[in-house]
């Protein structure tokens, strides 16, 4: 191995050239947010695809897509997209495999394009999806085009994986996901950075489960105490279920959904809760998991009964030892740059908490400054941009050779 292969470029010498890429990135943005490419359309994500397909083989990535199987309830979504490439450093020299990861559906319908239009204005971008998640998306392939350009090899692979269903929860692309992340050894998530420029060091995960509390019909007016009421029991459940909050820290515990009975004359024989656990640690889903079944055991009305049933469950993006050193880089690399960096928590899911599950290193928040995700107003930050490809690709090239 040569001095030359181990050679680590300074980032302001990535700056200038994620500099030079600024007039480019405005206008391949344009093109990506002029796809209509919701997670509900599959044509659409795959012009994406087609897209970021032709950009990583041009940088010399060997790109596989993989078709998916329709969800569960039956809703077809568009390719994953992996691309990989090789670099100069084995496993035993300390060669990492580093993991880039977007998604490129969003969470509009189709048409939206044509009445909402990629706009720029007073150095900021705008129009459906040009924050979550194009903007990052694109981010990382620019910085790929910098490391490219800046010849760095010093790595064992890069993986770029791209995403068709992030919107409504990978149920489709996860599987690919998890085996893609268990090859990896630190994976780097392109979500956009939060308006105040926090990168993500931490995410919620998500559990959802199902109450069905079983009661015994009657007849309101004549005999109503044959009857065991489980709308009544499922009030007394709501009650506690939400009395859970608090109890443990970072910790939240939501009934969103209540449904019970079918005529105000029979004593409700059934309902359902839908409930939801959001939590910075497995052990505190855990614990709401636990605690959950407890109280569904000690229903509050006579004859009634209720049953647990988990329906999902997407793994917390945990602020692990080596996430802190990851992010340590970070900060080391952004003060290079001129750029203060700060992480934050979040409570909402992506791609990076199915990540992080499989027990890899996870630094999110690493594309542009952007905002007002989901809505008319969202918007991208173009003078963001240039610091934030440096930053990607300075980290790109200290985590690659395995001395960070």
């Amino acid at each position: 191995m040569t001095a030359e292969v181990r050679r680590r470029p300074r980032a302001t010498a990535l700056l200038a050239l994620a500099g030079k890429r600024e007039p480019g990135f405005v206008n391949d943005l344009g093109q990506l947010v002029g796809i209509d490419s919701g997670s509900c359309s599959p044509v659409g994500v795959n012009r994406v695809a087609d897209w970021v397909d032709d950009r990583l083989t041009t940088l010399g990535f060997t790109v596989e897509r993989i078709a998916l199987p329709a969800t569960a309830d039956g809703q077809r979504v568009g390719d994953v997209l992996v691309a990989r490439k090789t670099g100069a450093l084995t496993a035993a020299q300390g060669g990492r495999r580093v993991l880039l990861a977007a998604h490129m559906d969003t969470v509009f319908e189709d048409g939206i394009v044509a009445q909402r239009p990629f706009t720029t204005r007073a150095g900021l971008a705008y129009g459906p999806g040009v924050c979550d998640d194009k903007g990052g998306l694109l981010a990382g392939l620019t910085a790929l085009d910098v490391l490219a350009e800046a010849g760095v090899d010093a790595y064992r692979e890069l993986v770029f994986l791209a995403t068709p269903d992030e919107e409504i929860g990978s149920p489709a692309s996860r599987p690919v996901t998890e085996r893609i992340a268990r090859e990896s050894d630190v994976a780097l998530a392109l979500e956009c950075a939060r308006e105040n420029g926090d990168l993500v060091s931490a995410r919620k995960g998500v559990a959802d489960f199902r109450v069905t509390v079983t009661g015994r019909a009657a007849h309101a007016g004549i005999e109503p105490e044959r009857g065991a009421n489980a709308a009544l029991a499922a009030a007394h459940l709501v009650v506690a279920l939400q009395g859970l909050n608090g109890r443990w820290d970072g910790v939240t515990v939501n009934v969103g959904v209540v449904r019970a009975g079918t005529r105000p004359n029979i004593i409700c024989p059934e309902a359902e809760l839908r409930v939801e656990v959001r939590s910075a640690t497995a052990s505190g889903i855990d614990a709401a998991r636990d605690a959950i079944e407890t109280a569904a055991s000690q229903p509050g009305v006579a004859g009634t009964s209720a049953h647990v049933e988990q329906l999902d469950l997407c793994p917390p993006m945990e602020h692990t030892p080596a996430a802190r050193r990851l992010l340590a880089t970070a900060c080391e690399l952004g003060t290079e740059l001129g750029l203060p960096v700060r992480a934050t928590t979040t409570g909402g899911v992506g791609d990076a908490n199915i990540i992080a599950g499989a027990g890899i290193p996870v630094l999110d928040g690493l594309g542009p400054l952007g905002g007002a995700d989901h809505s008319p107003e969202e918007w991208l930050d173009l003078g963001s941009v240039h610091r934030r490809v440096a930053l990607l690709a300075s980290l790109i090239t200290a985590v690659g050779d395995g001395r960070t």
